[in-house]
């Protein structure tokens, strides 16, 4: 005997929560947090994680410090495994069902959240995936922290309208700063990029540091008081 799906939850949670959404392949593992009431801004940011056959999960160090600097801001947030990673269903799908695992989300958002402005934002390969959807999903602002350029292929992407801020680490041993610096020179509109000197891929020993200057670089752009 088969059993249905559960239903998207109808609300956002009104505390830190862990929960299951219903995904293109089956269910999604999220984990949803809320601002300080006297910070809330009326958006809500969605982040994406690194590689999942790599270790990528949205327990990361850099994406954690995402989800905080963000709230600590004022925005609501939502990480998420994407889809074969933790309790979320599926298999690795080389960005495609990725994207699709986001955008599941971004609609889930939309609905529970009408209000709210949608900001992406994403870690190494999570980076890829939110980029190549900012534009399709409309989103209101987009933080990409060492985009994979040379590892993936960004030349199809369409790039967003919308205030877009990439952080790159000047040591990565993972992602070859020169390609990312070499890409950016390349765009008509390119992003405000912040580099930061004697940091590698994973942001060890400068995890403040990163979060101190994501929500400098990102006060300009907050959407209005909840």
């Amino acid at each position: 005997m088969s059993t249905s799906p559960a239903p998207a939850p109808a609300s956002f949670p009104d505390a830190a929560s862990d929960l299951l959404l219903p995904g293109p392949v089956g269910p999604i593992e999220l984990a949803c947090a809320l601002p300080e009431p006297d910070v809330a801004r009326a958006g809500t940011a969605v982040i994406c994680h690194p590689h999942p056959l790599q270790g990528g999960t949205m327990h990361n160090k850099v994406v954690t410090i995402l989800e905080r600097a963000l709230r600590e801001l004022g925005l609501a947030t939502v990480r998420f495994n994407f889809r074969g990673v933790g309790a979320s269903a599926g298999t690795f799908d080389e960005g495609n069902g990725e994207s699709d695992d986001l955008a599941a989300i971004v609609d889930w958002v939309r609905r529970v959240r009408p209000s709210d402005a949608v900001w992406l934002a994403g870690f190494s390969f999570g980076s890829y995936v939110a980029l190549r959807n900012a534009r399709r999903l409309d989103a209101a602002a987009l933080v990409t922290v060492a985009p994979p350029v040379g590892r993936w292929d960004f030349d199809p992407i369409e790039l967003p309208a919308c205030p877009w801020l990439v952080v790159q680490g000047e040591e990565d041993e993972v992602v070859d700063p020169a390609a990312v610096f070499a890409w950016i020179e390349t765009l008509k509109q390119p992003p405000h990029l912040v580099r930061m000197p004697e940091t590698g891929h994973f942001f060890h020993r400068r995890l403040m540091d990163l979060r101190g200057l994501l929500k400098n670089a990102l006060q300009p752009h907050l959407p209005p008081p909840a």
